[in-house]
């Protein structure tokens, strides 16, 4: 029988709920008698209704490097852009991460389709990132300057990306598999002085050379970039660049000033820290500029008490440089845990090799999409029977709702006793609103709780409160990680209107959630592409738990769009299974599925079939570029190719808007 959602699969010991970081927290802020709390619940109560304690004890409870002390927490409990966090404050973001970098105790292990798996060990990437730094002071790169980056997962973007930071450097990150369009639309608007690039990358067996396309990004960036570094990654060799450059390896080559001569530049308590971007699935993606103290805020309690990382845990999450997630497994890093990068095909050469490697890493924390872990199910991969699970205790699955099914899959493929999490957030915060606790049971589905200092609610249409019921998903009061501003935005207008026209003084964020009586939490996709079927909103996530358990269908996309007569209009498209058609009796167990797990309003008005359901390049389903293009849309507003895994899968899209005039059940 399959498992129900909501159903419980886990309850932590009494010792690994004592043990851990929220639980310490607890008892230390009773000893400092600055509140008693019972529970995490209680906690979380505290942490959103007394803003300013809480966010002020974590800078204590952290021992926050400044060199003044701050002014005030924040400059105003509305919920608005502008606010300012820790005033007065001088810190450094790469500082924190770099105290806890020991002589002897790894730091990063890292793995690739074209190098095996090695260890760093803290004072070996310590040293490196004094020396990258150094060496770009003397290339004049000051505090304020834009560096970007255009390497894969590997630890040299992990030490050029410290290194910038380090000296005050304004840092962000671009996938190298990205489209020549995407990554400029993104470097344009940052305008760096220092470029760092790699020759390409690997993936599925095949490497993907960039010299051609690093050539026209650097001639693209010639008002602003003075300077770039090379990496020969996929030819190590042949340090031949194709453009004028510095090679890396001269870098690594230059002077380590040593631990207790390098200086950190502890910049002021609103300098940028990096910029990150949206999905850019419409226009020019939004260019999200985060404060040091106020990532370093976030980061750190997210993971010291939402993933529960201490020095001696092995973190892991697979990503890639275009993702937010890369940045928050640095983030792991201020923790002291050491953390795992893999760059390649999760699935080549061998489906489980994701495993393999935390097996062989001692990875304590793994973390994959939803649709990784329904490759696993397809596949029958079971780690558990494979390899040695003993040191996994945590698993985190973020980037899309995951299902019950997915949670059981762990329990029985993996390991009957883990703590199994589902997370959720976004790039603007840099972090998850909803998320983990240590010391609360997993339910099948469910998210376990609010996260603390993110006092979110689940609001109807007219701004009422929901419990039960889904709706969307907002913030009350501010946090410190939230945008200071968006580049090229002087007057706010872009970043107000993403997050506060709809409810004003309010954060709205853009998903549907649901919330219940006790504190879980049910995310429910975008609600930007909400399925509303005569009024009932359904989120996509509903549709396709039921769809993936049918095992001749592959994938399924869904979308809703509305009519000018009023009526509605609900395709599903899916990917066949290898070996399998849709045919009428298929089609008709389908719905008869959606109608049983779902309503009637669950049921599409037409199934039709697709070579290939698009993605982005972070691994989201397309529904609102579909959705979009459906609605009459031209392609160059809909959606971007350079942000699709596969360019071409659109194409049915068009092909299919070209030649159906009439949506409806016999369109």
């Amino acid at each position: 029988m399959s498992v129900k959602e909501g159903q419980l699969l886990w309850t932590p010991s009494a010792e690994f709920a004592n043990n851990s970081n929220v639980s310490q927290y607890i008892d230390w802020l009773r000893s400092k008698e600055i509140v008693d709390c019972a529970d995490y619940q209680e906690l979380w109560r505290w942490s959103v209704d007394h803003v300013e304690a809480f966010w002020g004890s974590l800078w204590d409870y952290f021992e926050i490097q400044s060199d003044t002390p701050y002014d005030q927490v924040v400059t105003s409990l509305e919920m608005k852009p502008g606010n300012e966090w820790f005033t007065g404050s001088r810190i450094n973001f790469a500082e924190h991460v770099m105290r806890h970098l020991k002589a002897g105790k790894p730091a990063l292990h890292h793995l690739s389709e074209i190098q095996q798996l090695e260890t760093v060990a803290g004072d070996e990437l310590a040293a490196n990132i004094r020396k990258v730094a150094t060496a770009m002071r003397k290339l004049g790169v000051e505090p304020g300057d834009s560096v970007c980056c255009l390497m894969p997962n590997i630890p040299e973007t992990v030490v050029a990306m410290l290194a910038a930071i380090s000296i005050g450097a304004v840092w962000s990150n671009a996938a190298p598999e990205f489209g020549n369009q995407t990554i400029l639309d993104r470097f344009t608007q940052i305008k760096p002085k220092l470029l760092f690039v790699a020759d390409g990358y690997p993936f599925g067996g095949k490497t993907f050379k960039r010299s051609e396309e690093i050539k026209a990004i650097v001639a693209a960036l010639d008002d602003c970039l003075e300077q770039v570094v090379y990496l020969p990654y996929l030819e190590p060799e042949n340090q031949a660049a194709p453009v004028p450059s510095i090679l890396w390896q001269s870098l690594l080559e230059g002077e380590d000033p040593g631990a207790d001569n390098f200086k950190f530049e502890r910049v002021a308590h609103d300098h940028p820290l990096w910029v990150l971007f949206s999905s850019g699935t419409t226009g020019l993606p939004k260019a999200i500029v985060h404060s040091h103290v106020g990532a370093l805020m976030e980061l750190t309690k997210c993971m010291s008490f939402h993933m529960d990382l201490k020095p001696d845990s092995v973190g892991f999450f697979y990503t890639t440089t275009g993702w937010m997630m890369f940045n928050a497994v640095i983030g792991m890093m201020l923790t002291g845990s050491a953390v795992v990068l893999y760059d390649g095909n999760p699935a080549y050469p061998q489906p489980d090799l994701l495993w393999k490697m935390a097996a062989d890493s001692g990875t304590t924390l793994f973390g994959a999409s939803p649709t990784y872990v329904q490759g696993m199910q397809k596949l029958g991969v079971e780690p558990g029977k494979l390899y040695d699970m003993s040191k996994l205790t945590t698993i985190l699955v973020g980037g899309a709702p995951s299902t019950p099914e997915t949670f059981e899959w762990f329990y029985q493929s993996v390991n009957p006793d883990l703590w199994v999490t589902s997370q959720s957030g976004g790039t603007e915060i840099v972090s998850g609103f909803v998320g983990a606790t240590p010391t609360q049971p997993v339910h099948a589905g469910e998210i376990q709780t609010r996260m603390l200092g993110m006092d979110i609610e689940s609001w109807s249409d007219e701004g009422k409160p929901l419990i039960g019921e889904v709706g969307e998903l907002v913030c009350k009061t501010p946090f410190p990680s939230m945008p200071i501003y968006f580049l090229n935005d002087t007057q706010g207008e872009r970043y107000h209107s993403a997050y506060f026209d709809d409810f004003p003084g309010v954060w709205r964020h853009g998903d549907f959630i649901k919330i219940n009586e006790r504190g879980g939490c049910y995310i429910y996709g975008r609600s930007d592409s909400t399925l509303n079927r005569y009024g009932v909103r359904i989120g996509t996530a509903e549709i396709y738990r039921t769809v993936d358990l049918i095992p001749e269908i592959a994938d399924s996309l869904v979308v809703c769009i509305e009519l000018p007569n009023g009526n509605f209009f609900m395709p599903m498209f899916v990917q066949m299974a290898a070996g399998h058609e849709l045919t009428e009796e298929l089609v008709a167990k389908i719905n008869s599925e959606l109608r049983t797990n779902g309503s009637p309003r669950h049921v599409p008005d037409k199934i039709q079939v697709v070579p290939q359901v698009p993605y982005t390049l972070t691994g989201k389903k397309m529904e609102v570029p579909v959705r979009k293009l459906l609605m009459g849309w031209p392609l160059e507003k809909a959606g971007s190719r350079d942000i699709m895994k596969d360019p071409q899968a659109i194409d049915f899209f068009l092909d299919y808007v070209a030649t159906t005039t009439d949506y409806s059940l016999d369109s």
